[in-house]
Parts: structure tokens; C-alpha cells; sequence
């Protein structure tokens, strides 16, 4: 289960082992002895686990319980404490007893430290594979190169996998005890479920030139004309949907100040007290208007990790 100090994507005990990566002799004889995590691109990178028990386990299986020829090429991603290296490739699942097909968005912030760091990084890689089939400097295509960790067109140019900072905040009143309220928005482009409204952090994009920080300001106050201060980093993760680095930051607001939604981005948003907050996460219902109750942010998203951290911060 993720603990309450870390982002549940935030997690992992693999050494990554970065100078292996250009070692083909080295490479060849680990996929030999390897653990090899198998993601079903045709299925948003799906993976099994194994379960019901709690928390689930990732399931892993050796080069020679491939169930075909995979879709790409072995991508290393590193070495676990007893030394056993550990591959992802993009295939058809096995099928194999007592497991499931699972999402990580599902599942990430159940697994343990060890199994959410492998399927962190190796969907995170396999997304980023996916949409740079081609060179952006020369339009030419590109083949994997050093173990999944870079892509090298017929001309030599080199890529390797980027992520997209984004920013997240959780904003706040500053006001301690139950009565203390942060603001939150309900995104316009969510599916909309009946009898639910799902409301999370504010967040966007940190533009070229800017730094995080900046784009705090800048975010808050397009979404919802709301002006902070006092920015506090608080954690990072990775949200490999399909490849961005969600910095997490808590920030303080006037609760008085007039809300002015931008109806692009935001269709709704209120403040809400800790009271509130505690009494939909213990599952109670709270009405946030047109017969619709609260839906807190997915339990695998830095978007709850930074209510709850909010939420039990009341000195």
C-alpha cells in the first residue's frame, strides 16, 4: 500500500542501472534470467496482477512464458535487490490462473513500493515508444536503441524519452480545524456520470520559460481568477497517461475572493471544508448541487496524496 509521506506513483526499489543500457553482451545474458513485466498496448497498457488478496501483486514471468513474439523489443529497466534484472515488453498477456488484467490507474496505489515503480517506468517508456515512431529533427523513423532508454533514426539523430512537467495544486484557506476549506474544480472535459460531480486540484501544463512555481499563478489564476501565495512544493510523481511529471504544491488563497471560472477548462468550482473532505473520503455523501454528490480525485492521482496531506495538516 503507498505510504502517507510518498505520491503512490512516487514509489520504487529498482536500481536502475543506467550503464547497462549500451551494454549488448551484458543485455543479451540478463534477458536470459530475467523478470519480464508484459503491457498490452492494444489495452492502455494493461498488465496482470494477481489477486483478490490485498494489496495485489504485479506478475511477472520468465522470457520463455512470453505467449508470442512481443510487439517491441525487450526494454530493461533495471535490477532488483537480489540481482535478478528486470525487463517490460509489449505483448499479448499470458494467461495464467488466478490473475486479472489491470490499469494503474486502478491498481497503483494498492501495489507495493517495488511493484508500482516497475509498472510506473514501464508504462511511462512504453507510451513515450508509442508516439515517437519518427525523428521530429529529420522525419525519418526511428528504431529502439539502448534497451528501450533511446530511439536512433538512419541518419544517427537520437531521442530519448521526455516527460512533460506539469504542475498541481491543492489551494487553500489556511484556516485550521474543520472549518479550514480548500478549492477545488470540476474539469470540463471529464465524462459527466449522473448523481456524481468529480472535483480535484487545479492543474496545467508549465509552459516553456517558466518555472513551476510560475505556472501555479498563472494556472489558478485562468482557471478560476483566483490569486495565491505562500507556494509550497509538497511532491512530485509520474502520470505516464501519457508520459508527464505532476509536481504537487500547496498554496494559500483569499476563500472570499470572487471565483471566475473559465468555462474552457472549468465548469465548476467551489471551496470545500475539511469537514467536508473527511466526510466524503469515510463515503458519506456530500451534495455539491443539481441532486449531484462529491467524487474525490482517484486514489492513484498526487491529486488525492495532496488533499489528504491538506486534510490532516489542521494545526
Amino acid at each position: 500500500m503507498v505510504s502517507e509521506h510518498a505520491p503512490p506513483l512516487a514509489r520504487a526499489t529498482l536500481d536502475r542501472s543506467a550503464h547497462r543500457r549500451t551494454d549488448p553482451d551484458w543485455l543479451a545474458e540478463a534477458w536470459e534470467r530475467a523478470r519480464v513485466l508484459v503491457l498490452d498496448s492494444t489495452d492502455e497498457g494493461r498488465a496482470l496482477v494477481r489477486g483478490p488478496a490485498a494489496p495485489p501483486e504485479l506478475v511477472l514471468v520468465g522470457p520463455g512464458e512470453l505467449p508470442e513474439v512481443p510487439r517491441s523489443v525487450p526494454m530493461f529497466l533495471g535490477v532488483e535487490p537480489d540481482g535478478v534484472p528486470v525487463f517490460a515488453v509489449d505483448s499479448t498477456l499470458p494467461e495464467l490462473p488466478d490473475t486479472r488484467r489491470a490499469h494503474l490507474r486502478e491498481v497503483g496505489h494498492l501495489l507495493v513500493d517495488r511493484d508500482a515503480g516497475i509498472f510506473t517506468t514501464a508504462l511511462a517508456l512504453l507510451n513515450w515508444h508509442r508516439r515517437h515512431g519518427y525523428s521530429a529533427a529529420t522525419g525519418q523513423p526511428t528504431q529502439v536503441d539502448e534497451a528501450g532508454w533511446s530511439r536512433v533514426d538512419p541518419t544517427g539523430d537520437r531521442t530519448w524519452p521526455r516527460t512533460d512537467p506539469a504542475m498541481i495544486v491543492l489551494v487553500h484557506d489556511a484556516v485550521a480545524g474543520p472549518d479550514g476549506r480548500c478549492l477545488l474544480g470540476n474539469n470540463a472535459t471529464w465524462p459527466r456520470v449522473p448523481g456524481e460531480r468529480r472535483f480535484s486540484c487545479l492543474a496545467g501544463y508549465v509552459e516553456p520559460g517558466e518555472s513551476a512555481e510560475a505556472a501555479v499563478l498563472r494556472e489558478v489564476r485562468e482557471e478560476v481568477g483566483v490569486a495565491v501565495e505562500e507556494i509550497r512544493y509538497a511532491a512530485s510523481q509520474a502520470w505516464p497517461f501519457p508520459g508527464s511529471l505532476m509536481l504537487g504544491f500547496l498554496a494559500r488563497a483569499d476563500a472570499d475572493a470572487p471565483i471566475r471560472v473559465d468555462p474552457a477548462e472549468i465548469a465548476h468550482a467551489r471551496w470545500f471544508t475539511r469537514q467536508e473532505i473527511g466526510a466524503a473520503l469515510a463515503g458519506e455523501r456530500v451534495p455539491v448541487g443539481g441532486g449531484d454528490r462529491l467524487v474525490l480525485p482517484p486514489s492513484s492521482s498526487i491529486a488525492l496524496f495532496l488533499v489528504r496531506h491538506w486534510l490532516d495538516d489542521r494545526a
